[in-house]
Protein backbone atom coordinates (compact mmCIF):
# COMPACT_ATOMS: atom_id res chain seq x y z
CA UNK A 1 0.00 0.00 0.00
CA UNK A 2 3.20 2.72 0.54
CA UNK A 3 3.97 2.10 -3.07
CA UNK A 4 0.09 3.12 -4.20
CA UNK A 5 -1.03 7.03 -3.43
CA UNK A 6 -4.55 7.09 -2.34
CA UNK A 7 -7.69 7.45 -4.24
CA UNK A 8 -8.00 11.21 -3.91
CA UNK A 9 -4.54 11.70 -5.71
CA UNK A 10 -6.06 10.26 -8.87
CA UNK A 11 -9.14 11.96 -8.83
CA UNK A 12 -7.32 15.33 -8.28
CA UNK A 13 -4.94 14.03 -11.55
CA UNK A 14 -8.09 13.58 -13.15
CA UNK A 15 -9.85 17.23 -11.80
CA UNK A 16 -6.85 19.06 -12.46
CA UNK A 17 -6.22 17.31 -15.85
CA UNK A 18 -9.15 18.31 -16.96
CA UNK A 19 -9.59 22.00 -15.46
CA UNK A 20 -5.88 22.46 -17.18
CA UNK A 21 -7.49 21.45 -20.86
CA UNK A 22 -10.59 23.69 -20.97
CA UNK A 23 -8.40 26.43 -19.52
CA UNK A 24 -6.06 25.75 -21.90
CA UNK A 25 -9.08 25.80 -24.99
CA UNK A 26 -10.18 28.54 -23.77
CA UNK A 27 -7.00 30.64 -24.17
CA UNK A 28 -6.36 28.98 -27.59
CA UNK A 29 -9.21 30.89 -28.73
CA UNK A 30 -7.86 32.74 -31.76
CA UNK A 31 -7.35 36.09 -30.49
CA UNK A 32 -9.19 38.96 -32.78
CA UNK A 33 -7.97 42.54 -33.14
CA UNK A 34 -11.50 44.25 -31.46
CA UNK A 35 -12.35 47.39 -31.64
CA UNK A 36 -15.01 47.55 -29.53
CA UNK A 37 -14.11 48.32 -25.94
CA UNK A 38 -16.66 46.50 -24.42
CA UNK A 39 -15.78 42.84 -25.91
CA UNK A 40 -12.21 43.24 -24.87
CA UNK A 41 -13.82 44.18 -20.99
CA UNK A 42 -15.68 41.20 -21.54
CA UNK A 43 -12.59 39.00 -22.88
CA UNK A 44 -10.42 40.47 -20.02
CA UNK A 45 -13.58 39.74 -17.14
CA UNK A 46 -13.34 35.97 -18.54
CA UNK A 47 -9.23 35.83 -18.63
CA UNK A 48 -9.32 37.49 -15.02
CA UNK A 49 -12.08 34.79 -13.72
CA UNK A 50 -9.54 32.24 -14.94
CA UNK A 51 -6.37 33.42 -13.20
CA UNK A 52 -9.17 32.89 -9.99
CA UNK A 53 -9.84 29.54 -10.97
CA UNK A 54 -6.60 28.76 -11.74
CA UNK A 55 -5.43 30.13 -7.75
CA UNK A 56 -8.35 27.99 -6.40
CA UNK A 57 -6.53 24.91 -8.14
CA UNK A 58 -3.33 25.70 -6.53
CA UNK A 59 -4.56 23.58 -3.62
CA UNK A 60 -5.10 20.39 -5.74
CA UNK A 61 -1.66 21.14 -6.96
CA UNK A 62 0.01 21.73 -3.87
CA UNK A 63 -1.61 18.11 -2.35
CA UNK A 64 -0.57 16.26 -5.86
CA UNK A 65 3.40 16.99 -4.79
CA UNK A 66 2.62 16.36 -1.19
CA UNK A 67 1.30 13.22 -1.81
CA UNK A 68 4.53 12.63 -4.70
CA UNK A 69 7.16 13.38 -2.59
CA UNK A 70 5.22 11.16 0.67
CA UNK A 71 5.15 8.38 -2.00
CA UNK A 72 8.70 8.93 -2.87
CA UNK A 73 9.96 8.00 0.56
CA UNK A 74 7.97 4.80 0.79
CA UNK A 75 7.93 3.31 -2.45
CA UNK A 76 10.38 1.73 -4.31
CA UNK A 77 12.36 4.25 -7.04
CA UNK A 78 10.86 2.75 -10.33
CA UNK A 79 7.11 3.67 -8.95
CA UNK A 80 8.00 6.93 -6.88
CA UNK A 81 9.42 7.96 -10.47
CA UNK A 82 6.44 6.92 -12.62
CA UNK A 83 3.90 9.52 -9.63
CA UNK A 84 6.72 12.14 -9.99
CA UNK A 85 6.80 12.29 -13.73
CA UNK A 86 3.14 12.46 -14.18
CA UNK A 87 3.18 15.26 -11.25
CA UNK A 88 5.88 16.73 -13.36
CA UNK A 89 3.88 17.13 -17.00
CA UNK A 90 1.06 18.57 -14.92
CA UNK A 91 3.00 21.06 -12.83
CA UNK A 92 4.48 22.42 -16.31
CA UNK A 93 1.53 22.49 -18.16
CA UNK A 94 0.31 24.41 -15.03
CA UNK A 95 3.36 26.93 -14.97
CA UNK A 96 2.79 27.43 -19.03
CA UNK A 97 -1.03 27.97 -18.73
CA UNK A 98 -0.88 30.58 -15.59
CA UNK A 99 2.17 32.66 -17.68
CA UNK A 100 -0.10 32.42 -20.92
CA UNK A 101 -2.70 33.58 -18.60
CA UNK A 102 -0.87 36.35 -17.65
CA UNK A 103 0.56 37.23 -20.79
CA UNK A 104 -2.63 37.42 -22.37
CA UNK A 105 -4.21 39.46 -19.76
CA UNK A 106 -1.13 42.03 -20.09
CA UNK A 107 -1.76 42.00 -23.85
CA UNK A 108 -5.02 43.23 -23.26
CA UNK A 109 -5.17 45.51 -20.48
CA UNK A 110 -2.12 47.63 -22.89
CA UNK A 111 -4.52 46.96 -26.40
CA UNK A 112 -7.85 48.52 -24.41
CA UNK A 113 -5.88 51.77 -23.41
CA UNK A 114 -4.42 51.79 -27.05
CA UNK A 115 -7.92 51.92 -27.79
CA UNK A 116 -9.20 54.15 -25.20
CA UNK A 117 -6.13 56.86 -26.07
CA UNK A 118 -6.92 56.60 -29.78
CA UNK A 119 -10.89 56.98 -29.44
CA UNK A 120 -9.99 60.06 -26.83
CA UNK A 121 -7.80 61.78 -29.87
CA UNK A 122 -10.35 60.97 -32.31
CA UNK A 123 -13.33 62.82 -30.94
CA UNK A 124 -10.71 65.45 -29.82
CA UNK A 125 -9.87 65.57 -33.74
CA UNK A 126 -13.47 65.54 -35.35
CA UNK A 127 -13.95 68.25 -32.77
CA UNK A 128 -11.50 70.14 -34.40
CA UNK A 129 -12.69 69.14 -37.46
CA UNK A 130 -16.14 70.65 -36.57
CA UNK A 131 -14.68 73.84 -35.58
CA UNK A 132 -12.34 74.33 -38.37
CA UNK A 133 -15.46 73.29 -40.83
CA UNK A 134 -17.58 76.21 -39.11
CA UNK A 135 -14.14 78.89 -39.56
CA UNK A 136 -14.31 77.87 -43.48
CA UNK A 137 -17.53 78.54 -43.83
CA UNK A 138 -17.54 81.90 -42.70
CA UNK A 139 -18.37 84.44 -44.64
CA UNK A 140 -14.42 86.03 -45.85
CA UNK A 141 -14.16 89.80 -45.24
CA UNK A 142 -14.37 92.22 -48.08
CA UNK A 143 -11.03 93.25 -50.12
CA UNK A 144 -10.78 96.49 -48.81
CA UNK A 145 -11.00 95.72 -44.71
CA UNK A 146 -7.48 95.15 -44.10
CA UNK A 147 -8.22 94.89 -40.18
CA UNK A 148 -10.80 91.70 -40.50
CA UNK A 149 -8.43 90.30 -43.01
CA UNK A 150 -5.64 90.51 -40.25
CA UNK A 151 -7.83 88.82 -37.68
CA UNK A 152 -8.49 86.23 -39.97
CA UNK A 153 -5.52 85.39 -41.17
CA UNK A 154 -4.33 85.22 -37.11
CA UNK A 155 -7.09 82.71 -37.22
CA UNK A 156 -5.93 80.45 -39.97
Amino acid sequence: FDSVPPAHYKETVTTILSWIQQSESKLSIPQVKVAEYEIMEERLRELKALQSSLQEQQKGLKYLNTTVEDLSRKAPAEVSQKYRSEVEVIVGRWKKLSSHLVEHCQKLEEHMTKLQRFQNDTKTLKKWMAEVDVFLKEEWPALGDSEALEKQLEQC
